[in-house]
């Protein structure tokens, strides 16, 4: 898994997988996985980083709550 923060967009973007893109599932309106055509995910678009981050309902959520900690990002559960 690959971090990646935008602090001018207060967005992260956690990469998966370097596979083709598909589509995107809106989980909400601040988080977003990026899918390849046979459903593997690709990656999370994160937004409002700064604020904390939900990790319920994403995908490996154990592994994203532990990356986005050593980041520094606060996780809300």
């Amino acid at each position: 898994m690959e971090y990646q923060y935008d602090k001018n967009a207060d967005c992260a973007y956690i990469l998966i997988n370097k596979l083709p893109y598909a589509y995107l599932e809106e989980i909400d309106e601040t988080r977003f996985v990026d899918h390849a055509e046979d459903g593997t995910v690709i990656g999370i678009e994160l937004l409002y980083v700064s604020g904390g981050v939900d990790t319920s309902d994403l995908p490996y959520e154990p592994e994203i709550g532990k990356l986005l900690e050593e980041h520094d990002v606060k996780v809300l559960v």
